[in-house]
């Protein structure tokens, strides 16, 4: 077999790991001598299959595309990463199962869709509003205890062979889409409306009959009359659905998902496998595509809501009203979700972090809404 070959062929995660350790350590004075650096650097890489829950065409794939970029360049080459859609090996939401069960590698997904597994999982993102932001959200998680929380969920409750982080905090989500202005709770009475998780509970409550669906089939069940309201999560994807095509009423704010960032899957055996380096480099990259992710965000969000208004989409605040009674309907939720010991200690968690951080946050924040009028006059209507 000519090198050409072996420079080409890629390898196993076991192979790379054994055989090429094994033939550093044992020829190692040898090579040293043999090779040069840009031989050693032509190495084939080890493929890393990492699979998302999004369809191929949502903005949401160029956010773990900026992941897998930076995890490629970091590691100069030694990793490579085949990214994937949802559907590509299993269905957007069984990415969890295809990372436990070892068919995927890595995966990119939001702990909110694993609802119907344990709710629990809704609490790293989608739960109770306690007035932290999905930055404040994501400072627990690694800073307030919230990561060893998702560990003993993942792997000692739920038993999976998994290791999950977050990154990006997303801005709040949208109330939605409707056909129709909705002000009032009575507005929104009997809505065959679709969102996910605790979001799902919260939304029934205050009298909306709710399917659980992922986004590829949003537009399709509306376009049926499945659904006749629904939300997803921001600008850009919604407009890549085409969800001004079957509704016309955007309505920006709400508490029933306020503080979700995205979830980096992997397998535990594949990160046990690994160097140390290697290991590092996947999880310090998804601090790195937080970031990133975050920029192209506020770029790519703020830029498609103004498309959406040009081309005729009316842009409303959800009212005051319905605001109110979503902490209300979470007022009521919340003691169903502590007669669950594991929820409560998380939940209790969530509190005391919200109440000491978010109370610096708002009182160190200044008046933007001020700043926001005084250069814009009579652009927000609040």
């Amino acid at each position: 077999m000519s090198k050409k070959v072996l420079k080409d062929q890629p390898v196993s995660r076991r192979s790379f790991l054994t055989k090429g350790a094994a033939g550093v350590v044992a020829g190692g004075a040898a090579a040293a001598s043999m090779l040069s650096a840009p031989a050693v650097l032509a190495q084939s890489p080890m493929v890393v299959k990492m699979q998302t829950s999004w369809p191929s065409s949502d903005i949401w794939m160029m956010f773990a595309k900026q992941y897998v970029d930076r995890v490629e360049a970091m590691s100069g080459g030694r990793l490579k990463i085949d990214l994937l859609p949802a559907g590509a090996v299993v269905g957007a939401f069984q990415v969890l199962d295809g990372v436990n069960d070892g068919v995927i590698d890595i995966a990119h997904s939001v702990p909110v869709y694993w609802y119907g597994k344990s709710k629990a999982a809704s609490l790293f993102g989608t739960g109770p509003v306690f007035g932290g932001s999905a930055t404040t959200m994501l400072g627990w998680f690694y800073a307030g205890g919230g990561e060893e929380f998702y560990r003993e969920l993942t792997q000692d409750i739920m038993g999976l062979n998994v290791v999950g982080l977050l990154g990006f905090p997303m801005p709040a989500q949208p109330f939605g889409w409707f056909k129709g202005q909705v002000n009032t709770v009575k507005d929104i009475q009997g809505f065959k409306y679709r969102t996910v998780g605790l979001a799902a509970d919260l939304l029934q409550s205050m009298g909306m009959s709710v399917a659980q669906l992922p986004g590829g089939e949003i537009v399709p069940a509306m376009e049926r009359g499945v659904i006749d309201a629904f939300e997803f999560n921001n600008p850009s994807s919604d407009m890549r659905f085409g969800a001004q095509d079957v509704a016309k009423n955007y309505y920006l704010s709400s508490y029933h998902q306020a503080s979700e960032s995205f979830e980096f899957l992997f397998n535990k055996d594949f990160l046990g496998d690994l160097a140390p380096d290697l290991r590092a480099i996947l999880r310090h990259a998804v601090e790195a595509a937080s970031t990133a992710n975050t920029s192209f965000a506020l770029d790519n969000y703020s830029a498609d809501l103004q498309k959406l208004k040009d081309g005729g989409v009316a842009i409303h605040r959800t009212s005051k009203e319905i605001l109110a009674a979503q902490l209300e309907a979470w007022d009521k939720l919340i003691p169903t979700l502590e007669a669950d010991a594991f929820m409560k200690r998380v939940l209790d968690s969530q509190r005391a972090w919200v109440e000491r951080v978010t109370y610096y946050e708002l009182m160190n924040s200044p008046d933007y809404v001020l700043a926001y009028d005084h250069y814009f006059p009579g652009k927000l209507k609040l």
